[in-house]
């Protein structure tokens, strides 16, 4: 393929380096914005703060980008942005007829809206609703389930259960951040950056006391988590188990313990994603 054909797509990846912000604070950015009254629950700096979000955002991008220029012939980053808006609306509106999920639609538009730095490009076009009960992932049986033999990480899936802790957040835990007497485990470096205690659920006490036993406090405490392990399943069990310790109808408190303990900072992300 020429250098010719190439320039569009290297130059979105050059812009995407420009907009990498790793190492700074998102969450005191929202932290200034709540302060100055201003709403924070969309909040975007306009910068990507997350390896993990540039990975996100760099593949929908270049998507578009190639289908514009399938699509209207345009071969450089300028000639895209000056029509940005309606090849941002049309595009979107195609994913809508081939049946692109609500929540891939919505991760489109965002990534687009802060590549091209404008927060209401394509805001024409009304994106169907992100509904629980459309959600696949993690409410039953999966393929990766298929793939993964229970009996053989037992220990991984009873703490999973007992902690709701993520991939990278497990994969980072150290023995001498298991505190069995207070009955909590320390994230040092949880989403965001930030650092939490996270309450154990009562039953794994000998579990804990194996994990600890003859090692050193800076051994991690999982070699590997399997690619095939549906963490995100043992989390929502997790969050269920913590809030049905206190059986109520609704719990307020229960709920904002919940949403402390999985770092999210709103409780509705609890109550929608988790508890319901």
């Amino acid at each position: 393929m020429s250098r010719h054909r190439n320039s569009l797509i290297r130059e979105a990846i050059e812009r995407l380096d420009r907009l990498m912000a790793i190492g700074e604070s998102r969450l005191s950015a929202k932290q200034t914005a709540r302060q100055q009254g201003q709403p924070d629950w969309t909040y975007s700096t306009g910068r990507i703060h997350s390896y993990k979000t540039r990975s996100v955002y760099q593949e929908q991008t270049i998507r578009f980008l190639k289908w514009a220029r399938a699509s209207s012939g345009l071969r450089r980053l300028a000639e895209v942005e000056a029509h940005a808006e309606e090849l941002a609306t049309a595009y979107l509106q195609h994913g809508m007829q081939v049946g692109w999920s609500a929540w891939t639609l919505a991760t489109t538009r965002s990534a687009l809206r802060l590549f091209f730095g404008d927060r209401a490009l394509a805001a024409a076009v009304p994106l169907p609703p992100r509904r629980r009960e459309d959600i696949r992932r993690s409410r039953g049986p999966v393929a990766q389930d298929r793939e993964l033999n229970p009996d053989h990480w037992q220990g991984l899936i009873d703490f999973l259960r007992a902690t709701g802790l993520r991939r990278r957040e497990v994969a980072a835990l150290r023995v001498g951040d298991l505190n069995e007497a207070a009955g909590v485990v320390l994230v040092r470096r949880g989403k965001g950056g930030r650092r939490r205690l996270v309450p154990v659920l009562p039953g794994v006490e000998e579990l804990l006391q194996r994990l600890r036993r003859g090692r050193q406090p800076e051994e991690r405490i999982f070699a590997r988590i399997p690619s095939h392990l549906d963490v995100h399943a043992l989390r929502r069990e997790d969050a269920q188990a913590l809030y049905r310790l206190q059986p109520v109808d609704y719990n307020r408190v229960a709920v904002e313990q919940v949403a402390v303990a999985q770092n999210h900072i709103h409780t509705v992300v609890a109550l929608r994603h988790y508890l319901r």
